[in-house]
């Protein structure tokens, strides 16, 4: 790309005159999942135009049709099958900041969307499951204390995941948040823990109250000072909450591939390992559908609707903007059951 000329707009923000610093730190306003993903778009895009000899910015209305035309047909080697609407939606997003990184305008994306249109209504028509958004399931507490059932609470590894789960809910955490906590964020008080989290969508840390449970088996307060206390009789008073743990109840093994170190020496989990725990839990429960880290954010917006929590409050427990879409629509949505308009007529 850096041979393509770059047509400077009036306020324009050349990457060109900040330094690898000021790179960076433009970077960094960026959620890594997103950076990840959208650095994944474009290779594939730039590839597919390579082997077809297009040009692949400035991009045309055509060649983004031809593009979103052929994610619609061609299977994807990591599933199998070809792109789900919201991948192409996402990839359309990348390749269109790409070209205002480039400083070029912004190509016409209408014809792209058509097919993407066209594309949702004939896999609902043939019943894909792709028709759907794929969300994770909701963690409510029913489907939490199923998944601690299965759990050995009496190992490391079973007090590490029962916090891991019960903080999560109490939280309202993403994965990201979740993993990133340490040690030193949890302070103990009369009523349970104040947990300093940080939110990455707010880019704000937050003071979260997390108090005592009712029932013992579902209290993240005491689920959260077993998992310390055993984490200092083995001799981590500091640095990440969350790590990994072998069969043996070793702390941050030694991970080798091909000979060398990897993962985190620390051991802290990625995001993506605490939503493999998750879903190994639900797995072992024999619970239906699709769960993963944010199944537990789900579940805590989930219930508190249900438990009639006002939205400011629930908002300020999990660390949603006051204006947050996604939290309006578990309000907007309210209870299937409960709020369904059938009953009573």
């Amino acid at each position: 790309m850096s041979s393509i000329e770059r047509r400077e707009a009036p306020g324009a923000l050349s990457k060109d005159r900040l330094s690898p610093e000021a790179q960076a730190a433009l970077a960094a306003g960026r959620a890594d999942s997103t950076r990840r993903a959208y650095r994944e778009d474009r290779e594939a895009y730039l590839a597919w135009c390579a082997a077809r000899g297009e040009q692949p910015v400035p991009a045309t209305q055509e060649l983004l049709v031809e593009y979103a035309a052929h994610l619609t047909l061609t299977p994807r080697p990591r599933t199998g099958r070809p792109s789900a609407p919201s991948s192409i939606e996402r990839t359309l997003s990348a390749i269109s900041t790409m070209h205002a990184e480039l400083e070029l305008p912004r190509p016409e994306t209408k014809g792209a969307r058509l097919v993407i249109a066209g594309y949702k209504e004939r896999l609902a028509k043939s019943k894909s499951p792709r028709a759907r958004q794929q969300q994770a399931k909701a963690a409510v507490p029913s489907a939490l204390r199923q998944m601690l059932a299965v759990l050995d609470r009496d190992t490391l590894i079973g007090k590490r995941d029962a916090a891991m789960m019960l903080l999560g809910y109490a939280g309202a955490t993403r994965s990201s948040e979740l993993v990133g906590l340490d040690l030193g964020d949890l302070v103990e008080c009369e009523e349970g823990f104040m947990v300093q989290i940080y939110r990455v969508k707010m880019k704000a840390f937050t003071d979260t109250a997390v108090p005592y449970g009712k029932n013992p088996a579902t209290c993240p307060v005491r689920a959260l000072r077993a998992l310390v206390t055993a984490m200092r009789e083995a001799g981590r008073a500091e640095g990440p909450l969350f790590v990994r743990i072998d069969r043996h109840g070793r702390i941050a093994p030694p991970m080798m591939r091909h000979g060398k170190p990897i993962g985190d020496p620390s051991g802290r989990l990625t995001p993506d390992a605490a939503s493999d725990v998750i879903e190994r839990l639900a797995d072992a429960a024999s619970l239906q559908g699709r769960w993963r880290g944010h199944s537990l954010r789900r579940g805590f917006a989930t219930a508190a609707v249900r438990g009639g929590a006002t939205m400011i409050r629930t908002a300020k427990q999990g660390g949603w903007a006051d204006n947050s879409t996604s939290l309006a629509r578990y309000y907007e949505a309210g209870d299937p059951w409960e709020d369904n308009p059938v009953t009573g007529l």
